[in-house]
């Protein structure tokens, strides 16, 4: 037999084998020491995907989107002398940090003038250094006020929160050094505000006031997407480590309570600790870095990784307790549970690389990384336990009372006398509440935000809450404009139909005003006509090319001079534009309605002739689509969700195929996967009933739960057949053999996964804890499940096939 051949292998080349696994890990370790933080935007959607073409195009055309952090500001002294030279002067010094390529406030704004004699445009600063009088300041918010192009872009419509937009170089917004520019940027903004709230706290008092209002007084929020992308990063840095520390600290607390060993708990620390290594290892070589999942893959191997050592120690145990000699025991632990883990660990790692086939590169290197690593420690495992334990004394019949433990002994007594005697109950219970678990799994709501996973008191939410209240959003919302010519953007007609949609767009509150072509040009515009803020429109074509005579851009001139800063929306040929708009965090349903309402009246004012109502010849044609940072985040959580289905059922499916070839009967192997379902469809059910959504944190619950649930179902038909094969006894005996002697390792392994899983509810992401907390208790009722319901089904199958056998041997008597 093949698993007798392998456990004699490992057992008579313990030392070659042991260096060979030291050996990798070494080769691993270095690897591993090479790992790198993951600094771009999760990659949901996959390369081939057109939502996501698109967006690379666009970025190939103007760069990133989200290049953009914003502090903000509430206070009623803005325009007095010395605050706002303190304001002036925090952006002068944060516009010379290396990596920031403008910064753009009411203290550093630009006017346009027309200069005849030279028959150009000429754009200076409205403020050039420190202002030097109440009055100068006083006709500076006059001029600010009657410049239509800045309004509600760094004031807020009640005049009292102001922002200040940093731009990031392009080079340093997906690297390491985001996070150095971000600390600098937060250092001298915490000092500004820190300046601000306790000379504002001295006036008050001066003032004779108790209180403070220190959103009036210099509270810098901050937000915008390399804020919250470095923010984020830096928690999943920082969570990695807690993880990795608690999941040490409560297996190894567990694995004492139950063996009271040291030996046991350094033993099993040290071999997840080797698959730890490897895993990370893993993430390296196939060149991955470390993100939100990839993050938690060291910690989900060693909760995962500990139930091997359970499994081999409690079999060990117990043969030693049936009289056999130390390396009778190994041996016979090595073979059986040899087999009955692989096939556990199999179906686990299936849980995780159904993932490979979403396409989403963020589930691939998950899937991948992680069925990796669970199969590494399986092998890890079955070389090091029995290697290990060759060379220890024999535990004493004390250390291996564990296995006597009365009230394990006392449940799985109770468990045996139940299916046996109450099997209508189970299935009654079974189904009412499955019932309920349906009415809830169908009140799940599939929505997610660029920021729920943190909590409501977090900064990062808060401060992005208090700018969307004032200023509308910082969300990307981009609208790509390819008219399929070069220089055809610079068209009356192209400009005309910007201007109409962006008409559109002002019909919906959730976004800010747009950034455009058409907005630079009405800019020019106000100011050729002597700067009153009437003429701030789109002139007309005879009037256009009369503006373009001092503005040469608007020729399509490469190397105009003038200052005028046409560059970031408009390509190098004058064929690609865009319309920017910012936009809150207002979720992915309500950003896939926007989009949908949209898109089809994009299409229809810039393809559909307005006098016939027909659609353009196809030469006339323009490519317009709506993408950006929130766009692709939308069609990223739409795409998970669609894949959900497919990847459970895809793991179902696999499952249910090693069951197959496990017991050789479909329909038995069928009525096996029942019990690793049901727990599904309950954690489902809560999600429902607790307003929990289905998001890209969420969504991985189901595989994972059901290929580290169906591990159960694997360890009780194998011990199962194992006691129908080889002590020839009837099924009924074999149910109770099964359940007292796998009922003791599946719920040490149980309380373990509880546990292990449970550490998640320690981090800071809503979505990381929502995930601890439910597989937690989605395998707590698998274990239930497993001992209950699986042995409670095979013994019907037993019943009914006896029926059915006395009622073919009556019909043979009668005849």
């Amino acid at each position: 037999m093949i698993w007798h051949r392998i456990s004699s292998f490992i057992l008579k080349n313990r030392i070659p084998l042991v260096v060979a696994v030291l050996i990798g890990t070494a080769f691993m370790g270095y690897q591993a020491s090479k790992v790198k933080l993951s600094y771009e935007l999760a990659k949901i959607l996959p390369v081939t995907n057109p939502d996501y073409q698109r967006y690379e195009a666009f970025k190939s055309h103007f760069g990133q989107d989200g290049n953009v952090m914003v502090l903000a500001i509430e206070t009623d002294s803005m325009y007095q002398l010395k605050f706002f030279n303190d304001w002036y002067a925090l952006s002068q010094q944060i516009r010379h940090i290396e990596g920031i390529k403008d910064v753009v406030s009411n203290a550093n704004l630009y006017g346009i003038t027309r200069d005849d004699s030279a028959h150009t445009f000429r754009v200076r600063p409205l403020v050039s250094r420190p202002l030097t009088t109440q009055s100068g300041l006083d006709s500076l918010h006059t001029r600010i006020a009657a410049l239509p192009f800045y309004r509600g872009l760094v004031t807020d419509s009640s005049g009292r929160a102001h922002l200040m937009a940093i731009t990031f170089d392009q080079k340093v917004v997906n690297t390491k050094n985001r996070i150095a520019l971000v600390r600098q940027v937060e250092a001298v903004a915490d000092s500004f505000g820190r300046r601000h709230t306790l000379a504002g706290s001295i006036a008050s008092t001066s003032a004779g006031s108790s209180t403070v209002d220190t959103q009036s007084n210099g509270t810098v929020h901050m937000s915008g997407m390399p804020y919250i992308r470095t923010e984020f990063t830096a928690k999943v840095s920082k969570e990695m480590f807690l993880f990795l520390g608690l999941a040490f600290l409560v297996t190894a607390l567990i694995l004492f309570y139950f063996f009271r060993s040291l030996t046991v708990v350094l033993t099993a620390l040290a071999v997840v600790g080797v698959a730890v290594i490897w895993a990370t290892g893993y993430i390296v070589l196939l060149g991955y870095d470390i993100t939100l999942l990839t993050g938690l893959i060291p910690p989900l191997i060693i909760v995962i990784g500990v139930p091997n050592t359970v499994f081999l120690l409690n079999r060990y145990h117990e043969e030693l307790n049936r009289g056999r000699s130390q390396h009778e025991a190994l041996a016979i632990s090595t073979e059986k549970i040899g087999e009955t883990t692989f096939f556990a660990n199999v179906t686990t790692s299936v849980g995780f690389f159904v993932f490979y086939f979403t396409g989403s590169p963020l589930l691939l290197q998950f899937g991948l990384v992680s069925a990796l690593g669970i199969m590494t420690t399986y092998v890890v495992s079955l070389i090091l336990i029995p290697s290990i334990f060759s060379y220890l004394a024999t535990p004493s019949a004390k250390q291996r009372g564990h296995l006597e433990r009365r009230q394990v002994g006392n449940f799985l007594t109770w468990v045996d006398h139940l299916v046996h005697t109450r099997r209508t109950a189970i299935y009654t219970f079974i189904a009412i509440v499955t019932a309920i678990s349906i009415v809830g799994a169908l009140q799940i709501n599939p929505i997610g935000y660029v920021v729920d996973d943190l909590p409501k008191n977090d900064p990062i939410y808060t401060d992005l809450k208090f700018i969307e209240s004032r200023f509308k959003g910082v969300m990307p919302f981009e609208v790509s404009i390819d008219t399929q010519r070069p220089g055809r953007v610079l068209t009356p007609q192209t400009l005309t139909k910007i201007k109409l949609l962006e008409r559109e767009f002002g019909k919906y509150s959730e976004f800010t005003r747009p950034l455009s072509l058409v907005e630079a040009v009405k800019f020019l515009y106000q100011s050729y006509r002597g700067g009153d803020p009437k003429y701030y429109a789109l002139p007309g074509a005879l009037e256009l090319s009369q503006l373009a005579s001092y503005a040469p851009q608007l020729k399509g001139a490469k190397n105009a001079s003038g200052g005028l800063a046409f560059k970031a929306y408009l390509d190098s040929t004058f064929r690609y534009t865009r319309i920017s708009f910012q936009m809150p965090d207002v979720g992915t349903v309500r950003t896939t309605q926007l989009i949908n309402e949209l898109q089809p009246k994009a299409d229809s004012i810039f393809n559909i002739d307005r006098t016939t109502g027909k659609r353009v010849a196809a030469t006339d044609q323009y490519d317009v689509h709506i993408t950006g940072n929130s766009v692709v985040f939308t069609r990223g959580n739409d795409y998970l969700l669609t894949n959900l289905a497919e990847s459970t059922a895809l793991a179902i499916l696999l499952v249910s195929v090693i069951l197959i070839i496990l017991l050789r009967d479909i329909r038995l192997s069928l009525i096996a996967i029942l019990p690793s379902v049901v727990p599904l469809i309950v954690t489902a059910g809560i999600m429902g009933f607790c307003g929990i959504h289905l998001k890209p944190s969420t969504i991985l619950i189901f595989s994972i739960a059901f290929g580290i649930s169906s591990d159960g179902t694997i360890y009780f038909i194998t011990k199962y057949r194992d006691e129908l094969r080889n002590q020839k006894i009837t099924i009924d005996r074999a149910v109770s053999e099964t359940i007292r002697y796998t009922g003791i390792s599946m719920f040490y392994t149980a309380i373990i996964l509880f546990a292990g899983f449970a550490i998640f509810a320690a981090s800071t992401f809503q979505g990381t804890v929502a995930l601890g907390i439910l597989v937690s208790i989605t395998l707590l009722m698998g274990m239930a499940s497993n001992l209950i319901l699986l042995p409670a089904f095979l013994l019907t199958v037993d019943k009914q096939q006896n029926q059915k056998k006395l009622n073919k041997e009556s019909q043979s008597t009668r005849n």
